[in-house]
């Protein structure tokens, strides 16, 4: 497998969007209803998706009879791991939230290895290894604050396997429509029902956002949800199940020194050597391997 000239800038700025978004997100929701915070960047960035559709000449049609198919790949993709992600990234650090949430490319290449069939190479499999030592590195100086914390380190955990479920049904799905047009219709039913939980849950504790609050806002609507889930719908689709996952995996790393450097939060050595380990599994799925002979 290799990437396309297209495919690996989408990648690059894909990564930088999502890894430096995570001490962003903490410092978005620290005193701000977390619900509410992503709601309002859903509601502010669908514009700029659909302008994006508009020049770019995507039609916004889904046929109705794959209704029902859009309502399934909301859930997994976007609606479970925004909802449980925002809720568990008040009790964690940035950082951390970012390792937990992206333990997720391990989940998608075991179930795509259990559930879907999918062969892996033994290279592919030390990719796995390395990324869960590398997450399991990277969680060993928080295991006492973690015990401390079950709920939201369940939560970052079901997002993730959730979302792993997501990657493969995204690499399954016929729908007979762009990525753009898939990800602004699931956008747009994720807006709707977390708003409703928004309304449910939150309205007592709903107040003006302060100016640091709506940067964080401004940031993930236009960058986020203008660009990112976007950009990360078409890899999903258009490269294998594992490349498609493990190759984001310097996402959290960016996420950990962010935080480092924004939120003031420290680093140790487990933190410098997963960082190692998380190339390693990089590389196990973007390295070209050897041609086959007759």
């Amino acid at each position: 497998m290799q990437l396309t000239q297209r495919q690996l800038i989408l990648l690059v700025f894909l990564t930088l969007a999502w890894g430096f978004n995570w001490p962003i997100m903490k410092l978005g929701v620290t005193d701000f209803p977390p619900l509410t915070f992503r709601v309002i960047s859903m509601w502010l960035g669908l514009p700029v998706l659909a302008l994006a559709m508009f020049c770019l000449k995507v039609p916004f049609h889904i046929p109705r009879e794959r209704y029902r198919e859009l309502l399934w790949l909301t859930v997994v993709n976007m609606l479970v791991w925004h909802t449980l992600m925002m809720l568990a990234i008040q009790s964690l650090s940035s950082g951390r939230a970012a390792i937990l949430g992206y333990t997720m490319p391990i989940f998608s290449a075991l179930i795509g290895a259990w559930f879907f069939g999918h062969r892996l190479r033994a290279r592919n499999w030390l990719g796995v290894a390395a990324a869960g030592i590398g997450v399991s590195l990277l969680l060993w100086h928080e295991l006492t604050n973690l015990s401390g914390r079950p709920v939201g380190v369940l939560l970052a955990l079901a997002a993730a396997a959730t979302w792993a479920l997501g990657t493969q049904q995204l690499r399954k799905t016929t729908l007979p429509v762009a990525a753009l047009t898939i990800s602004f219709w699931m956008t747009v039913l994720t807006t709707l029902v977390m708003t409703g939980l928004s309304v449910a849950f939150e309205m007592p504790q709903w107040k003006a956002p302060t100016t640091v609050v709506w940067l964080t806002i401004l940031y993930n609507a236009v960058l986020i949800f203008g660009f990112a889930n976007a950009a990360w719908t078409f890899l999903a689709r258009s490269l294998p199940p594992v490349a498609s996952t493990l190759s984001v995996m310097m996402i959290p790393i960016l996420g950990v020194f962010a935080g480092a450097i924004g939120l003031g939060e420290v680093l140790n050595w487990q933190d410098w050597a997963a960082v190692v380990l998380m190339v390693v599994a990089i590389g196990s799925v973007l390295m070209p391997g050897r041609p086959k002979t007759d």
